[in-house]
């Protein structure tokens, strides 16, 4: 497997997986600007890992979660600009979606 295809899997496993948790985390009435002010930290590439991990370090229990949280920020700093505009754009979308806001009315 090239390298160019993981990346692309990884991503698409990525969007997957933040299309699943979306919907459960405004249904559990937690509201979604915790994982808003997340997915800008995620999807910025001005953010460095170490940074990142810094930003996130309420969320870090342990070295493993640490390290998976700098390989899952890496995955998108290999992105281009335009996907990275592009997932931020699908995520908003999914934000103002009457999932997201059936709890907030």
């Amino acid at each position: 497997m090239t390298e160019r295809y993981s990346s692309c899997l990884t991503m698409k496993l990525l969007m997957v997986l933040m299309l699943v948790a979306l919907p459960l985390h405004c249904y559990a009435d937690s509201g979604c600007k915790l994982l808003e002010d997340m997915v800008e930290k995620t999807i910025n590439s001005d953010i460095s890992i170490p940074e990142y991990k810094e930003l996130l370090q309420d969320f870090i229990d342990s070295d493993a979660a640490a390290e998976a949280m700098g390989k899952f920020k890496q995955c998108f700093l290999s992105q281009s600009r335009r996907t990275l505009k592009n997932f931020g754009l699908m995520m908003h979308t999914m934000y103002d979606s009457i999932w997201c806001n059936i709890k907030n009315n």
